[in-house]
């Protein structure tokens, strides 16, 4: 089993919070991590609420149900029992010992305001997103701590022969397709988990019988990723009312398969674009929904940009997660039109700025929005970066540096 960056990060809470929920898309491994959690000390008692018995005792009388469990305890697919949230606020109330229940859920309840609401200020909520680069390499990433260090940036290229950009793209970090060599294996895998996740979790959260519009409306937000947001040209391209699509886009954020990036605003400067980026939370998913193969991708440069950016936008919201400095992520885009594909944000307001190249070179234009970004910044700003498809680290003055993808999850 491939190691999960993430874990260290679900220890800590577990040692100091009454509740810790790992939740993310379904088939990401959640039940695969806490289960080794669960064999170790203290040893945990396991219980899925996916189906059967379990889960009609826990909504026949979810009281009842923990009563008859030992703590600490794990309760795996906890969003098919919304009734257990109350149940757990009361137990916690009573009892607020460190680690109680770990619980795992294949919907965001940040984004179900009913469940989020019943156990704020008890609950830690961790994401677990498909594999990143680093732990499919057996690395624990650490770009994030040093770009916001006061270091000199330097990268070397993967010693030895290293999997292709697009390969990775096209692999995606989900557990299951990543393992399957045939191109048709992995599409006929991508095919079931869709059919799963939209017919029954999304189904489950809705509470309605039937969503014909959402795998149309994913398939049209692929097309769309590393965009802008844009719910009218949404609505207009699949036929169907905001207000309509606007629930089911949500629906789509809360199963994990949309994921957005706010834009960064600064009271200085010129107006800003105000809406978000949309990306599909893995590149895997992203090309099986385009119909893009490793050749497709190579051929047409409109694809191959906008997986790149996807890619490097995930990898970058993996690593946040594990990361010491735990920056906030967003995009920018000035009423001028200069754009700088990521901002990062620490607690102390220090701002970097990752603009993302499916090239394989970098020239000195190519840091134009990084320019404006670092104007508006000012004194925040503390360097501007270029990821490319090349292998070349080069430094073009004290704050701009370009430096190859590969610097994600290598020295």
């Amino acid at each position: 089993m491939l190691s999960r960056n993430i874990l260290p990060a679900v220890k800590a809470a577990l040692a100091d919070t009454p509740v810790v929920l790992l939740h993310g898309a379904r088939q990401v491994g959640k039940t695969t991590l806490v289960h080794a959690i669960a064999n170790g000390r203290p040893r945990r008692e396991y219980k899925t609420l996916d189906e059967g018995s379990e889960l009609s005792a826990a909504l026949a009388d979810p009281e009842g149900f923990l009563r008859g469990l030992t703590s600490p305890m794990v309760l795996d697919e906890v969003q098919r029992a919304p009734e257990l949230f109350r149940a757990i606020k009361a137990a916690v109330d009573r009892n607020r010992t460190a680690g109680r229940f770990l619980m795992t859920g294949s919907a965001n309840i940040m984004l179900l305001p009913r469940l989020s609401e019943s156990l704020a200020g008890r609950i830690e909520v961790i994401t677990l997103w498909p594999f990143s680069q680093g732990e499919i390499e057996g690395t624990v990433e650490s770009f994030i701590d040093k770009i916001f260090s006061a270091s000199r940036l330097q990268w070397q290229a993967p010693k030895g022969k290293s999997r292709p950009l697009i390969e990775r793209i096209v692999r995606g970090g989900f557990p299951e397709p990543m393992i399957r060599s045939d191109v048709a294996r992995r599409r006929a895998w991508y095919s079931s988990y869709l059919e799963t996740t939209l017919r029954r979790d999304v189904r489950d959260l809705a509470n309605i019988d039937s969503l014909l519009e959402l795998p149309r409306l994913l398939s049209l937000i692929s097309h769309r990723t590393s965009g802008l947001l844009n719910f009218a040209d949404l609505s207009r391209g699949i036929a169907i009312p905001q207000t309509t699509l606007k629930r089911y886009f949500t629906l789509l954020q809360a199963s994990f398969l949309v994921v957005t990036l706010p834009a960064w605003a600064t009271n200085r400067g010129s107006r800003q674009t105000k809406a978000s980026k949309i990306f599909i939370s893995d590149t895997g998913l992203a090309s099986y929904l385009l119909g893009a193969d490793s050749d497709t991708i190579r051929a047409d440069g409109r694809i191959r940009g906008m997986l790149v950016e996807n890619f490097v936008a995930m990898e970058l919201i993996k690593q946040i997660g594990w990361s010491k400095t735990r920056p906030s992520a967003h995009h920018f885009r000035s009423a001028s039109g200069h754009e700088v594909d990521f901002v990062l944000e620490d607690q102390a307001g220090r701002i970097v700025g990752i603009e993302v190249k499916s090239s394989k070179s970098v020239a000195a234009d190519d840091f134009r929005g990084l320019r404006v970004l670092r104007d508006i910044a000012g004194k925040k700003f503390l360097r501007g970066i270029i990821l490319h498809d090349g292998d070349a680290t080069v430094h073009f003055d004290q704050t701009f540096v370009s430096a190859p993808i590969s610097a994600l999850w290598s020295d």
